[in-house]
């Protein structure tokens, strides 16, 4: 199966495929990552991107046949 997806032949994870993405239902930042701590307009991989210039390296494939068992997040840097 493959999980990421393509485009401009550059590998993006797909969100909503990861066990950190969360809708906030916030109008203005809908989007967010529970791994980095925080909040999006945008897809949390294109912020991650743009921002850092490298792929999301906390990406985690949800598993759609099982409940996904509580991983410990990453600390929170200041």
């Amino acid at each position: 199966m493959n999980v990421y997806h393509i485009k401009k032949m550059t590998k993006t994870p797909v969100c909503q495929r990861c066990i950190y993405f969360y809708v906030t239902h916030e109008p203005a930042m809908p989007y967010g990552c529970r791994a980095m701590h925080f909040k999006s307009a945008q897809n949390p991989a294109q912020v991650v991107l743009s921002s850092s210039g490298i792929e999301c390296q906390l990406f985690t494939l949800k598993d759609a046949n099982r409940e996904v068992e509580k991983k410990s997040l990453p600390k929170r840097v200041a």
